[in-house]
């Protein structure tokens, strides 16, 4: 029963997010949360590794979920529930895509679409943000903050703005996750 439930709400993720990977990250929280596959704290870790690991990111965190809740073949079906829509739509918008993309009604549905999408992007991001940093969870307002993770996220920030302003680069997100994962040795090893 588990694969089942895995595919479909992996699906229905698929076939309702917009916006890319970041857009479904709120979605596949809210599904995780309340199916009980993950606590809070596992699906902040789950999407660490899931960010950190090489390929789109709703399809590594739908792999991740699927593995810790049905193995192997749990993981296969998360992941396939999670692509198949976008292929399915893909291949519908490409065999008519002669205008498709110019439609009034296509440019507006999209442009009511890109806010949401980017509400519901800052609303995971100052969910797990609150939570990592603060410890205040959905619906706990008890204030536990993890100093060593807010001086991480300052020391993060300065890295990148520094690399931006200062160096007048882009900041590689490969760079800014390994700085990251080594400062969270540094501090979070047995020895601090």
């Amino acid at each position: 029963m588990i694969y089942l439930t895995l595919f479909l709400r992996f699906f229905e993720i698929g076939a309702v997010s917009f916006g890319g990977g970041y857009g479904m990250i709120s979605l596949i929280r809210e599904t995780v949360l309340s199916n009980g596959w993950l606590s809070e704290d596992q699906f902040s870790d789950f999407f660490a590794v899931s960010e950190s690991t090489p390929g789109p990111i709703a399809i590594n965190m739908a792999t991740f979920i699927g593995s810790s809740g049905g193995g192997v073949l749990g993981a296969l079906l998360a992941t396939l529930g999670v692509i198949l829509p976008a292929f399915i739509i893909i291949l519908i918008i490409a065999s008519f895509s002669n205008g498709l993309l110019k439609n009034r009604g296509v440019e507006a549905f999209l442009s009511g679409v890109r806010p949401t999408v980017i509400a519901l992007i800052i609303g995971t991001a100052l969910t797990m943000g609150l939570k990592t940093l603060l410890g205040i969870g959905s619906g706990d307002f008890k204030f536990n903050a993890d100093i060593k993770a807010i001086i991480i996220f300052v020391i993060i920030t300065a890295v990148a703005l520094i690399i931006k302003y200062v160096l007048k680069k882009k900041a590689a997100p490969v760079l800014l996750i390994i700085i990251s994962a080594g400062l969270g040795i540094l501090f979070y090893s047995p020895i601090f």
